[in-house]
Formats: C-alpha cells, structure tokens, sequence
C-alpha cells in the first residue's frame, strides 16, 4: 500500500521537527565537552542550520536515487 501525499507530508514535518530538536539537544549535552560554550540562542541558530542542510542533503539523495531507478527502469 502505498503512502498518501498528506501523510508524507505529515512524516516530513515530523521528522524535520524530531530531527531540529536532536540537533539542540546534541549540541547542548555535547558542545560542553569539547570546551565550547553556547547560548541557547546561539544552539538555536546552529539547530537551523543543520536542519536546513539536513532538508537539502535529504532531497538532493531522493532525486540522485529517483534518478538511478528511472535509468535502470529502461
């Protein structure tokens, strides 16, 4: 059965929220270790960015992936 187009949509947001976050509280718990010390705000900031590159590189393998199964498809 395949997945509807609202409940992918669904699965994304909630990765992408899931997945922010991770991405705080990692930095958060983490960042101590190594010696560097942020803001809340500033983990905040650095959380977006990864999320943000995270979006990209998760689009980016979908198409690269698309794109090899169209090909072997012919």
């Amino acid at each position: 059965m395949k997945q509807s187009r609202f409940m992918s949509l669904v699965e994304f947001v909630a990765n992408v929220i899931v997945g922010y976050g991770v991405a705080v509280m990692t930095q958060i718990l983490i960042f101590p270790i190594f010696g560097l010390h942020t803001t809340l705000a500033q983990n905040l900031k650095m959380g977006a960015i990864f999320t943000i590159v995270s979006i990209a590189r998760s689009f980016a393998l979908r198409r690269v992936f698309e794109a090899i199964r169209m090909r072997t498809a012919k």
